[in-house]
Formats: C-alpha cells, structure tokens, sequence
C-alpha cells in the first residue's frame, strides 16, 4: 500500500497515513460539504490498511480544531474500526486539543468513555 496523503483544505482536514510507520494524522477543520463523499475514500483505505499490515502498533493522532455531527459520526466508525482490533494490535489513540477549546477536549473525553478498551490520550497542544 502507498501512503495515504489527503491536503488540508478549508472545511476538510490533512490527513496523512504513513503506513510504514503505522501512523494516521488527522489535522485540522473538519466540515466538508459532503462528508461520506470525503472520508469514505479514507474509511475504505483503513480498512484494506488493516487487513494487510503487519505491523503490531498504530498511532492515530486527532488534532481537530473544529468539526460537524456527520464528521463525529466518522471518527466514531475510525474509532470503531481500531476498537474491533484491539486484540490483535497495539492501538494508540492521540485526541490532541487547544487548552482554550472546552468543546473540543469534551469531545475527547466522551470519545475516551466510549472506547474504553483503547489506550486513548486526551493531550493538550
């Protein structure tokens, strides 16, 4: 697999997987019009990453600054799809957040909550 390279644009995030490495960075705003349209290349990729990496560890760094309810359903599906590996791979999840952005860090926490089972770091910027 090649590395997966997506530019940050207005509403849509970096997204920048080296998969040799075995990290995911997602950066940035977080809104595109269509969000299927955008991630679903994005989910597609993760998901044929997993099934034929071998590596045992995956970082998953999330510093997004602002996003809608249809991208927090995405990065549920993300979280969800390292959740059903947790077994098998290491999986670290980096939710990192401005200390002047509550709104975000909340987010993080509820996503901590709700995947509990993965080592997920809340970490102020």
């Amino acid at each position: 697999m090649e590395r997966l390279y997506i530019k940050q644009e207005k509403y849509t995030p970096e997204i920048d997987f080296n998969e040799s490495l075995g990290i995911l960075n997602i950066k940035g705003n977080s809104y595109p019009e269509n969000t299927l349209n955008f991630y679903e290349p994005i989910l597609n990729w993760i998901e044929e990453y997993l099934k034929l990496n071998k590596y045992n560890k995956i970082i998953v760094n999330f510093e997004i600054t602002y996003f809608n309810s249809s991208s927090s359903k995405v990065f549920f599906e993300i979280f969800d799809m390292f959740d059903e590996i947790k077994e098998k791979r290491n999986i670290e999840i980096n939710w990192i957040y401005d200390k002047d952005n509550e709104s975000i860090l909340e987010v993080g926490e509820d996503y901590k909550l709700d995947f509990d089972g993965l080592n997920f770091n809340l970490l102020e910027r």
